[in-house]
């Protein structure tokens, strides 16, 4: 009789494709995974892994025996999916993780509304950024992730997952107080092309999205200065350093000597929640997804409504 939790292990070696890997995703130590591995190997008579220089691989019955593996978790997780809601109950555990000003503009109305309606559901979240997110959904070390993409640039989604649009976020240029178009009423990317911009990291999904909305306006991009955190950036433009986009939600209060000028081209970025299809049918992912959704249509920028609807229906 094949044991569940040995092949999780093999299934997370596979997805991960190391040992470290496939531990810090179970949230084991790598010893157990290693002993795991060890067990099944006993189990079913053949050998799982092969060295592979300082690290290993699957063998040719480790790939067969871990797709199979990925088809019985899935199954398994249809069959809870079905038993909590024959239940009806919105109970257990929930792993959710948001980018930094989704978990500051929307986690605190989402989070505080599903700890009073269904108490004895236990939530668990975590900043993340979008692909960080998609990829722990994925994987199954998280239940539900808030990510986004923009107008222009949509965020690819894996098979298999399912996303529900939770609000449009629009998105501003913030300057510096005393920039020289800091008191227009709306401006054009194309005026900043001799402008330091304060940007995500190199390789992030905004940052790139940046990188390719000014360069397809002519705009070699000037990047002075990198910051994960839209409050960071922020505090980089009130010193002169900069100009950044600022999309609403959760940039409030803006920091002294910062101002905020539409865009011409009114930017806004789609703020989502994705989770399992397999987990569809939970009635603790159909809550949060709820909430969710209800935060997105009553939490302003700065987290109290501001009375500017910017709600969008469901997508999947």
């Amino acid at each position: 009789m094949l044991n569940l939790e040995r092949l999780r292990t093999l299934d997370a070696l596979a997805r991960h494709g190391s040992v470290s890997g496939a531990a810090e995703g179970l949230h084991i130590t790598t010893s157990a995974v290693s002993q795991q591995m060890s067990k099944l190997e006993r189990e079913v008579g053949q050998r799982l892994l092969a060295k592979n220089g300082r690290g290993v691989r699957l063998t040719d019955a480790g790939r067969l025996l871990a797709e199979h593996a990925a088809r019985i978790l899935s199954q398994v997780e249809l069959a809870q999916s079905d038993l909590e809601a024959q239940r009806g109950q919105v109970a257990g555990e929930l792993r959710v993780s948001a980018f930094p000003t989704a978990a500051r503009g929307l986690f605190p109305v989402a989070l505080a509304d599903l700890r009073e309606r269904h108490p004895a559901l236990r939530v668990r979240s975590r900043e993340l950024e979008p692909e960080q997110g998609i990829r722990g959904v994925v994987r199954g070390n998280l239940d539900l992730a808030v990510v986004l993409d923009w107008y222009n640039k949509p965020m690819p989604l894996p098979d298999g997952l399912v996303k529900a649009l939770l609000l449009d976020d629009p998105a501003d240029v913030a300057l510096p107080a005393g920039h020289p178009l800091a008191g227009r009423d709306e401006v054009d990317l194309a005026e900043f092309a001799e402008d330091e911009w304060i940007t995500w990291g190199e390789g992030e999904f905004c940052h790139e999205w940046l990188m390719f909305t000014l360069r397809s306006k002519g705009i070699e991009p000037i990047v002075g200065h990198r910051a994960a955190e839209s409050h960071t950036q922020l505090g980089l433009v009130a010193a002169g350093l900069g100009v950044c986009i600022a999309p609403l939600l959760g940039r409030n209060p803006l920091p002294d000597g910062v101002v905020t000028v539409p865009l011409r081209q009114r930017v806004r970025r789609h703020v989502f929640v994705v989770w399992r299809a397999d987990a569809d049918r939970r009635p603790s992912i159909r809550a949060a997804v709820e909430a969710l959704r209800a935060a997105g249509e009553r939490v302003g920028p700065a987290g109290e409504s501001d009375g500017r609807p910017r709600t969008a229906s469901a997508a999947s």
